[in-house]
């Protein structure tokens, strides 16, 4: 992840960490939940070897980004949008390609809906949309409140969260041999743990996306690419084909063998989809 974030960036007072990579047309690739930009460590090198400057960053109160002690600090998926309209003029983009994964997906939508002059193309990664979140798994567990889960021992919290995770992805060995615990230890520790659920679970509110849910024909103004898992266990591939015929002209590409951390499960062919992708639109 350092080599990931390279910079920091002060916006509307609270530090944002970010990676510009290569040069050419740019490409700002936005993360989702439990996650953070590590999940396009491998997509990056393969997008700037294809001629491409790919933007990253971790999305306030997620990851090597800032974690806001004041709880009034919006970190939802509504909250996140004026921080990347920011974060563009930061980097001095105009228009930009978007590449956006779960959560993620819900920001780029609202962005692309409100700003559509900054945005060329589109493309949506096993993206939440309409009430798909958050799963039932998830509705059970913070049933028993973001209090009680907080406080949680660390060991509890860390084994609940390795079991959650490698349900996110098909290859669960490799996850398990690499990444996973990066992962756990972002959302874990006396300032993850409680960070996660005060900046990122208490948001998992499916209003951000239902409230946009009938203009998404709207993004049928720029080129939009929806890529799924196929494979995928906390966002169907039913919740792909909704959103594919909610957005005119929408094109719909399945990879076999991924679940909903495509970065993960698949990165090459992820980033042959992408630059294909980019190459047209």
């Amino acid at each position: 992840m350092c080599e990931m974030l390279t910079g920091h960036a002060i916006i509307y007072g609270h530090r944002l960490a970010y990676g510009v990579h290569g040069q050419g047309e740019p490409v700002v690739l936005l993360h989702g939940t439990p996650s953070s930009s590590l999940i396009w460590r491998n997509v990056v090198p393969r997008l700037v070897a294809s001629g491409y400057r790919a933007h990253v960053y971790d999305l306030l109160g997620y990851g090597a980004s800032e974690r806001p002690s004041d709880p009034a600090i919006d970190t939802s998926i509504s909250g996140q949008v004026p921080f990347l309209e920011a974060l563009l003029d930061h980097w001095d983009l105009d228009a930009v390609n978007l590449v956006a994964h779960d959560i993620g997906g819900g920001i780029a939508q609202r962005f692309c809906i409100f700003r559509p002059d900054l945005v060329r193309s589109l493309a949506l990664v096993d993206s939440v949309s309409f009430d798909s979140y958050p799963s039932e798994r998830t509705r059970r567990q913070l049933a028993s409140g973001l209090d009680s889960l907080t406080s949680a021992k660390e060991a509890d919290h860390r084994a609940r969260f390795r079991d959650w995770l490698l349900t996110a992805v098909h290859d669960k060995q490799s996850f398990a041999d690499g990444a996973l615990e990066s992962y756990i230890d972002m959302i874990s520790g006396p300032v993850g743990q409680a960070s996660y659920f005060q900046h990122q679970a208490r948001h998992y509110d499916p209003i951000h996306t239902t409230e946009i849910a009938d203009r998404l024909h709207e993004l049928g103004c720029m080129p939009v690419k929806v890529i799924w898992g196929a494979e995928d266990a906390w966002q169907t591939t039913d919740w792909a084909c909704k959103l594919q015929s909610s957005i005119p002209g929408a094109e719909l590409i399945l990879i076999q063998a991924a679940g909903h951390f495509l970065p993960e499960d698949k990165p090459s062919e992820l980033a042959d989809v992408l630059t294909s992708f980019l190459r047209f639109a």
